[in-house]
């Protein structure tokens, strides 16, 4: 498929999928409204525009807020197993939107359709998930020390849920949050990436198909795409009880020391440093399957994506060189033609980003074994796209210590166990991580309490992705929120203890005695 005829198609998808030339970024269902600045969105795959969307105002906010405080009021009497019901009409309308959202996703954002439709069947698959949850919400009866008394909790829900995502997962991350807020009987705002306005803009027509043939009011499902002015908003108003926020450490600091300052609720999916462990006992075939499509995939910037290899010195040589000879085959270019590996980075911020990291890694002794650079030409009109790189470094290297939103892979030698573990411990980061071997002994003992600190951890696949039936997330400076599978369902409500007396008394806890 060449760019051309990407560009041609694209005019299909965007009409498919409810986008104009000029769009309203704030809706609060199927009514779309907007009264701020123009946002003109770019393809990272050949720089030209796609279409504008007209941005919300602090006004358009207040509009928002009170759709949806008033939604809310009616959406929580609706029985659970009723929610799920909306849900799992909103996955069969994915089902249907499938190919043209993940068209829209790999074009607007650059990563390859391949992982486009991928993202688009997460959001299927956290509905089929969610559908399942809504008759299972399930609380705890307990025994009550009092004779004639009963004692159990219940979840309630929480009302407003703030969902702010980031660029490099422009519906996915919002569709695990929306699901299980919605089946938990809350209502969403939602602040799509700036980078990538026209996949917010797409879900929420999606949606609004679905509330409309429900008959269900404005408000449930709310979308304002704006600058960082909006997501100050949000972060500060005490209606809104839940923020779900993704995206870099330094922004979701700030995140939650303004949500707690309110005593809001939050989830924090922040920053990635992640490393794969390949051991002198791994398969090295897996191995390199794991660790290239873990460092170039989405072209590095996912907050999964394999940053550091740390690798046993036994097979380091072996493992270098089979690195060498993958990357020499990858094929980078445009993200609509399947028969590439590697889109664009989103924009030339990011490349500026990658540019100046290679600068540090070279200046901190790093050695690259495969050199980056911009790539230029015909198929490269953006500026976006990049070489994937390799350096031998330090893990101490302050460079090494950050994440870099782009696909510069750092390898690093060790000799035990031991000293893996705390090289892979050893960053500020803790969200995924891996090894590879077929060890049993250095497998388990990597999951132990004495193992990876990361809140993934995996032993023969890499870093990168995960599945949704198990709780999303990570440690340290990754913010330590959980999202999408496991109970992470319980983020999403507030939980109550319930005390009943069927009794003709009154006894008090612990014996206590007061006669009237």
């Amino acid at each position: 498929m060449t760019q051309s005829s990407s560009i041609s198609d694209m005019e299909t998808v965007l009409k498919n999928l409810g986008i104009h030339a000029e769009n309203k970024g704030s809706s609060t269902g199927s009514e779309f409204f907007s009264n701020g600045e123009t946002i003109e969105s770019f393809s990272p795959t050949n720089g030209k525009l796609i279409e504008k969307v007209q941005s919300s105002s602090l006004e358009d906010y207040d509009k928002v807020l009170e759709k949806a405080k008033a939604a809310f009021l009616e959406f929580r009497k609706v029985p659970a197993p009723k929610r799920g019901e909306l849900v799992r009409q909103f996955g069969n309308k994915l089902r249907e939107k499938k190919q043209d959202l993940g068209k829209l996703v790999s074009y607007e954002m650059g990563k390859s359709f391949q992982e486009g439709l991928g993202e688009v069947q997460e959001m299927i698959d956290i509905c089929d998930f969610a559908v399942g949850l809504s008759r299972q919400l399930h609380g705890f009866t307990m025994h009550s020390e009092r004779p004639g008394h009963r004692m159990y909790e219940q979840y309630h829900p929480l009302g407003i849920v703030g969902i702010i995502s980031a660029f490099n997962f422009p519906v996915a991350v919002w569709s695990w949050n929306t699901a299980l807020a919605w089946i938990c009987g809350n209502v969403t705002i939602w602040k799509p990436s700036e980078k990538s306005p026209l996949c917010g803009v797409a879900c929420q027509n999606i949606i609004a198909e679905v509330l409309k043939e429900n008959n269900y009011p404005e408000g449930i499902s709310n979308l304002l795409i704006g600058s960082h002015e909006i997501g100050k908003k949000m972060t500060s108003d005490k209606n809104v009880n839940l923020v779900s926020f993704t995206g870099s450490t330094k922004v979701g600091r700030e995140v939650s020391s303004t949500v707690a300052n309110r005593f809001g609720k939050s989830i924090l999916e922040l920053g990635g440093n992640n490393a794969i462990i390949i051991s002198k006992d791994a398969d090295l075939d897996v191995s390199i399957i794991g660790a290239v499509f873990g460092a170039v995939g989405t072209c590095g910037q996912r907050c999964t994506s394999t940053r550091r290899l740390i690798i046993h010195e036994d097979v380091y040589e072996d493992f270098k060189n089979r690195l060498v000879k993958a990357y020499g085959q990858l094929k980078i270019g445009d993200p609509l033609n399947e028969n590439n590996h590697v889109g664009p980075l989103i924009d030339q911020h990011s490349v500026k980003q990658y540019l100046n990291s290679i600068e540090k890694c070279k200046n901190e002794g790093g050695s690259f074994i495969v050199e980056g650079g911009v790539l230029e030409g015909e198929n490269y009109e953006s500026g976006c796209y990049v070489k994937p790189c390799v350096a031998e470094v330090e893990n101490s290297f302050e460079i090494v210590q950050h994440e870099t939103f782009a696909p510069i892979l750092y390898l690093i030698k060790y000799k035990t166990l031991d000293e893996a573990i705390a090289l892979q411990n050893d960053v500020p980061q803790g969200l995924s991580s891996a090894i590879m071997t077929n060890n049993l002994k250095e497998a388990e003992a990597f999951l132990s309490f004495a193992g990876s600190d990361c809140g993934i951890a995996n032993v023969n696949i890499g870093t990168s992705g995960a599945e949704i039936g198990g709780a999303f997330g990570g440690e340290k400076e990754t913010g330590g929120g959980r999202e999408s599978g496991s109970d992470a369902w319980k983020y999403y409500m507030r939980r109550q203890t319930n005390t009943i007396n069927y009794t003709d008394n009154l006894p008090l806890a612990q014996g206590i005695k007061f006669d009237l």
